[in-house]
């Protein structure tokens, strides 16, 4: 999965994802709900722009709602419009994302991050497809699909009260997960070299493409990121590398794939557990520059319970 401008380019070499391709085929053909679960970066948005463009929607518009951005306080008036007067500030009628998405499709990505009171109008609107604008007592219906899209564990959330059970069960009538890059290998190499092709471009150069040493790297590292992170890679990788090939430094990636693995089978389990914990953490505060707040909301933690975490686990900054 990539983008490329305005090209929108689908890559999927690996069986799993080819297989998953033949799956979204044929959830487009219905116009039911579909909850699409995946780590970050791995493209759920992709998978949710493929079942509108193969569905009998695709003329309609694809509407996107990040719902972890949603102000708060205001995500209703955002998804469901309002009317004139219904608060101070609103001088004229205004549509809302629902009303947008006519005849179309509207993917929801971040669903976990919705308010609770807003979870009980989206539960309204998949039950009775209808609606009400802020300020108004009129019913509105939408010819709308919801594709919705999370990274976290809606059961988990549910358990925690943070989740309505009954809305979870309403979008998990077609689930679909997104395998994270690390299981489908085939993929690294064709995307790494669609990034540099892209990449260099921007950057106004032209490789001759990836040395061996540096292919053997993109294809044995971990990927925790996923797709942005390999492109991410790629993009750093085209800026400042200055030779005919890109070569592994140019790379920066992390010489420690063994954080994902551990192969050490001299020891027993809580002292295998101990340091992958330590080990990942690690890599995860590296890739954020070592900040504990961005490394928390990564590893969807609390930042308190990280910061204790790394002093039990003795997680120290190499100098």
């Amino acid at each position: 999965m990539a983008e490329d401008g305005q090209e929108r380019v689908f890559i999927a070499e690996s069986t799993v994802m080819k297989e998953k391709l033949d799956v979204l085929g044929k959830i487009a053909q219905t116009d039911s709900p579909v909850l699409i679960l995946g780590e970050s970066g791995v493209g759920k948005e992709f998978f949710a722009e493929e079942v509108h463009l193969c569905s009998g929607r695709a003329s309609g518009p694809f509407v996107r709602v990040n719902c972890a951005a949603l102000p708060l306080g205001l995500a209703e008036s955002e998804l469901f419009g309002y009317v004139k007067g219904a608060f101070t500030g609103a001088e004229a009628d205004r549509k809302g994302r629902f009303e947008l998405a006519e005849g179309g499709t509207l993917f929801l990505d971040e669903i976990a991050d919705v308010e609770t009171p807003i979870q009980a109008k989206l539960l309204r609107f998949l039950a009775e497809k209808s609606f009400e604008k802020v300020g108004a007592d009129v019913s509105l219906t939408a010819d709308v699909r919801i594709v919705a899209a999370t990274n976290k564990n809606l059961e988990s959330l549910i358990e925690d009260g943070r989740f309505r059970k009954d809305l979870y069960y309403r979008l998990n009538v077609l689930p679909v997960r997104v395998p994270p890059l690390r299981e489908r290998g085939e993929d690294i190499r064709r995307l790494a070299v669609f990034f540099r092709e892209k990449h260099e471009k921007a950057a106004g150069k032209q490789f001759a493409g990836f040395s061996d040493e540096a292919m053997s790297a993109l294809m044995s590292y971990a990927w925790p990121g996923n797709v942005r992170e390999l492109s991410n890679c790629i993009e750093r990788a085209c800026v400042i590398s200055g030779g005919h090939f890109i070569e592994k430094d140019d790379l920066f990636l992390i010489n420690e794939p063994a954080a994902m693995n551990i192969m050490n089978a001299d020891c027993d389990l809580k002292t295998a557990m101990h340091d992958f914990k330590k080990r990942f953490i690690r890599v995860v505060l590296e890739k954020n520059n070592w900040s504990q707040t961005r490394t928390a909301k990564v590893l969807d933690i609390e930042r308190t319970y990280l910061s204790r975490l790394i002093k039990d686990l003795g997680v120290e900054r190499e100098v």
